[in-house]
């Protein structure tokens, strides 16, 4: 489930040109094709997923493989809410919904029906919820209209709200002050942030596994393998 989104307003009122972070989608998906899952890809809108090429490791041809074996379904995705009415129910094939972090997992995501929706038929279904950096925003979609989550409780890691008021202020990365705060968010919905720092940490609680960083792309990606496997192939 990817953002087709590229540009995040600010509190400022500036923008930052964001999308989903290459290095965040793609190492996942790579462990997982190895492993003999597909993926259907899918966005709001059904228009092109984004990414922030500018953050593409130029040097790494098996990432910059695995970008051209996916790029068709990246530049053709389903409408996530014909995935919604199609392809969702007791006896979907999907093993897993995959989100992907990049700032731009915080625009629109999190306010979506239709993700809350894809993420309670998972939970519903004792299907895997897997994301990391950013990404976890789309858990906010879950909650009920009276401010209810069900994933209330559930411990999380995620992108330090700590780097997004400073060192991403500090350094440029960040032409301005975000809007809102993914970690407090969540927090302020009952689910527990586990991480203060950004290490490349890994944590799996029930159903949904999580990841702080790009730095634990790779991590989640193995996780995500063995999660499944044992899950699904005894």
């Amino acid at each position: 489930m990817a953002s087709d989104e590229r540009y995040l307003p600010l509190a400022d009122g500036n923008f930052f040109s964001t999308g989903n972070h290459p290095l965040e989608m793609l190492l996942p998906m790579m462990h997982l094709a190895a492993a003999g899952y597909e993926f259907d890809v899918a966005t709001l809108s059904g228009n092109m997923a984004k990414l922030e090429l500018w953050a593409f490791p130029p040097s790494d041809p098996a990432v910059k493989a695995a970008y051209e074996e996916f790029l068709p379904k990246l530049d053709q995705p389903l409408r996530l809410a014909d995935v919604l009415e199609n392809n969702l129910g007791p006896d979907s094939p999907y093993a897993a919904v995959f989100i992907p972090g990049g700032h731009a997992a915080t625009i629109a995501i999190p306010q979506s029906a239709e993700v809350g929706a894809v993420l309670n038929w998972a939970l519903e279904n004792d299907r895997f919820i897997i994301t990391l950096c950013h990404g976890p925003a789309a858990l906010l979609a879950a909650g009920d209209d009276a401010g209810q989550n069900p994933l209330a409780g559930y411990e999380v890691c995620v992108f330090p709200d700590s780097l997004d008021q400073g060192a991403n202020l500090d350094i440029g990365y960040l032409p301005g002050p975000m809007a809102w705060l993914v970690a407090e968010e969540l927090h302020e919905r009952g689910l527990v942030v586990i991480n203060q720092q950004m290490t490349g940490q890994v944590h799996q609680d029930r159903h949904l596994l999580t990841g702080d960083s790009p730095l634990a792309s790779n991590a989640l990606g193995r996780l995500s393998v063995d999660v499944l496997r044992e899950a699904f192939d005894g």
